[in-house]
């Protein structure tokens, strides 16, 4: 069992799902209530890494971000920044193609809300902040979770811009996807057997915490 690649994979899954969430929020919450004329084309392209082969957006931002081309070498050269073949980099290619598991759910929630509520709210004095905390955000909660769950269980799983991206380094971007993908390589298949159960217990158990304390908002609410 390689503790080291699950304990990366953990780490970006967690990572990937604190960043993500204030971004998702806010955005989910723009289309939500957006009906601008660019609002397809965002939708569209948020759509994006759920239909590419997760290969090809990782050899596009290997290509767009490795030392190679000016973007790489003015990150490499003015932040000390480089975004291939390291975790910052791996992080980076995480947020891009996680953010339609994130943003969607949490959309939709938002759209579920009556737009009367917020009005409700707004001429009892309460300001668009305050309306979003105090009354969105408790109604649009189970659909945060679903976001956050499925943020964190397809990061666990992720292998194309995983691979693309980060590479095969232990102990830095050698996640648990790749070490089942090595040693099936290496024909041990015992081990690629209990790292696969390792990594079905982990996904398994992050979605059961997560919609049960959906469920258990809903029902919250629903009480109130």
């Amino acid at each position: 069992m390689d503790w080291d690649a699950a304990r990366i994979s953990l780490w970006l899954a967690t990572a990937t799902c604190v960043v993500l969430l204030p971004v998702g929020i806010w955005l989910g919450r723009r289309l939500a209530m957006g009906e601008g004329r660019f609002k397809p084309l965002i939708e569209a392209a948020l759509m994006l890494p759920l239909l590419l082969p997760p290969t090809v957006i990782g050899f596009y931002l290997m290509v767009a971000l490795g030392a190679g081309s000016a973007l790489g070498q003015w990150l490499d050269r003015w932040a000390g920044l480089r975004l291939v073949f390291t975790f910052e980099g791996l992080l980076f290619a995480s947020l891009l193609v996680n953010l339609p598991f994130m943003v969607q759910p949490i959309q939709r929630a938002f759209a579920a809300i009556p737009t009367s509520l917020r009005e409700a709210a707004w001429v009892s004095g309460l300001s668009r902040w305050q309306t979003l905390w105090k009354i969105e955000l408790p109604l649009a909660w189970p659909g945060v979770f679903t976001g956050m769950a499925l943020t964190f269980a397809h990061t666990l799983g992720e292998f194309g811009v995983v691979l693309m991206v980060g590479g095969s380094i232990a102990g830095e971007t050698k996640t648990l996807s790749i070490a089942i993908y090595d040693r099936v390589q290496a024909f041990d298949n015992a081990g690629a057997a209990l790292m696969s159960l390792v990594l079905v217990a982990f996904t398994l158990v992050a979605l059961w915490v997560v919609f049960a304390g959906g469920q258990r908002s809903k029902r919250y609410l629903q009480e109130r």
